[in-house]
C-alpha cells in the first residue's frame, strides 16, 4: 500500500474515536440550522463522533421546521453514554422552551452558558476531542458566571492560558488579532511591545504545531492609515510595532511589517504570508470577512484544548427562514479535527526526527474535504 493511502487509513480509523463536542449557541439564531446542515450527511459519520449540547426539543423542533425529517439522532445524558457513529444530543433539560426566532432573550443566553460549561468540563476530562461552539449572543449570556466579552476571553480563563488569540481561518488565509472585543478607542493604548510578542509567539507556535508549517512566515498590520506615514499620521509604528517585530525576529520568528492595511489587501500581498496579524477586530475581521465569508472559521490559538466556531455569528435576521449555509459549521468540525490530528503528529515529530516527513504527509492528505458531495451536504 502507498505510504499516503496509508496514512489516511491510519487517520480515517482515529477519526472515529474522535468525539467532537457542539454547543448550541443561541436557541433563537441559526446555530441548530447550521448544525443540522453540517451534520446532514451520514458519511461524515464514519469520520467522528459528534455530541451536540443542547435541548432536543429544540433539535426536534428545528429538524420538522426545516423539513429534514430524515435527520436521526440519539438523546443521551451524558457523554459516557453516547453511541459512535451517531449523532447524539446531550439533553440539558426536558422542560419546554420556547423558541422566539430572531429575538434576544435572557433565557437563550442563560441555555448557552449552560452548554458551554458543560462542554468545556467534558472536554477537560478528555471525554470529547474538540469543541466546537455555535454562535451566541454576547449581550444575552452575561450573567454572574459569565462576564466576558465572548468566547475567546471566557475560554482562556477556563483553560488557565496566560494568553490566547483570535485566529480566522479559511483555507491558507489566516488573520490573528491583537486585540479582539474591546471599544475601538482603546486599542492604541493597550498596543505594547510585550504584547505584540505575546501574540506573535502564539501565532508562529500556532502555525508549527496547529497548522505544521514548519517555518511560517507571518505578516503585521499597521494601526494608523498608511502605517504611520513615518509619524505624520501616528507614532505607533515607529515606536512600539517595528521594535516588536525586531524583537521578534531576534526569537527566531519570521515576521515583516507593519504594513498599511489598505494597499496590503489591495493588492493581494497578503497571499504571500502564513498568517497576518491585525492590530484590532475590524481591521482584521472586515478583509477576512469580504474575502471568506462563507466557510470561515474563528480558532482560538494558544489554548490546551481545541476550539473552533463558525466565522458567522447568531444572524437573528434569517433565523427560522431555512436560508442559511451549514458550510462554515462544516468547515469549523474539520479543521479542529485536522488541528487534533496535527498536534498529535508534532508531538511525534518532535519526539522521534525520523517522523518528520510526516509533516508533509499530513498537508497533502486532507481526507475531511474529500469529496464534494460533503463539502455541499446540506446547503
Amino acid at each position: 500500500m502507498h505510504k499516503n493511502q496509508n496514512i489516511m487509513l491510519q487517520r480515517q480509523t482515529k477519526d472515529r474515536k474522535i468525539k467532537v463536542g457542539i454547543t448550541h449557541g443561541d436557541i433563537n439564531g441559526i446555530s441548530y440550522e447550521v448544525i443540522i446542515k453540517a451534520l446532514n450527511d451520514n458519511r461524515m459519520l464514519e469520520m467522528f463522533t459528534p455530541v451536540i449540547y443542547g435541548l432536543s426539543k429544540v433539535l426536534s423542533y428545528n429538524r420538522k421546521n426545516l423539513n429534514f425529517n430524515d435527520f436521526n439522532y440519539k438523546i443521551v445524558r451524558d457523554v459516557r453514554q453516547v453511541y459512535n457513529q451517531k449523532i447524539n444530543i446531550i439533553n440539558l433539560s426536558n422542560e419546554e422552551v420556547r423558541i422566539e426566532y430572531g429575538k434576544s432573550t435572557p433565557l437563550a443566553g442563560k441555555l448557552a452558558y449552560e452548554a458551554l460549561e458543560r462542554a468545556v468540563k467534558d472536554i477537560k476530562d478528555n471525554s470529547i476531542q474538540v469543541m466546537v461552539t455555535a454562535p451566541l449572543s454576547k449581550a444575552n449570556i452575561q450573567s454572574e458566571e459569565f462576564q466576558f466579552p465572548g468566547h475567546t476571553e471566557y475560554l482562556t480563563k477556563q483553560f488557565q492560558s496566560e494568553d490566547s488569540l483570535m485566529l480566522m481561518v479559511k483555507d491558507d488565509l489566516r488573520i490573528g488579532t491583537l486585540t479582539s472585543h474591546i471599544p475601538l478607542k482603546d486599542v492604541s493604548s493597550i498596543i505594547t511591545e510585550e504584547r505584540l510578542m505575546s501574540k506573535l509567539q502564539i501565532l508562529n507556535q500556532s502555525l508549527v504545531s496547529d497548522f505544521l508549517i514548519e517555518k511560517p512566515k507571518i505578516a503585521v498590520l499597521g494601526l494608523n492609515p498608511h502605517a504611520g506615514e513615518r509619524g505624520l499620521l501616528g507614532d505607533e509604528e515607529d515606536k512600539v510595532i517595528h521594535p516588536a517585530i525586531i524583537k521578534a525576529k531576534k526569537h527566531g520568528i519570521l515576521v515583516y511589517g507593519p504594513f498599511p492595511a489598505d494597499g496590503f489587501f489591495g493588492s493581494d500581498e497578503y497571499h504571500k504570508y502564513d498568517a497576518i496579524l491585525a492590530m484590532y477586530h475590524d481591521q482584521g475581521l472586515i478583509p477576512f470577512k469580504t474575502l471568506a465569508f462563507e466557510g470561515g472559521v474563528n480558532y482560538t490559538a494558544g489554548l490546551s484544548a481545541i476550539r473552533t466556531s463558525p466565522a458567522h455569528g447568531t444572524a437573528y435576521d434569517i433565523a427560522g427562514k431555512n436560508i442559511s449555509s451549514g458550510k462554515a459549521m462544516r468547515e469549523a468540525i474539520y479543521l479542529a479535527i485536522d488541528i487534533y490530528h496535527n498536534r498529535q503528529s508534532y508531538d511525534e515529530m518532535k519526539t522521534n526526527p525520523l517522523q518528520s516527513g510526516l509533516l508533509n504527509d499530513f498537508n497533502n492528505n486532507k481526507n475531511y474535504r474529500e469529496t464534494e458531495e460533503i463539502s455541499k451536504a446540506g446547503d
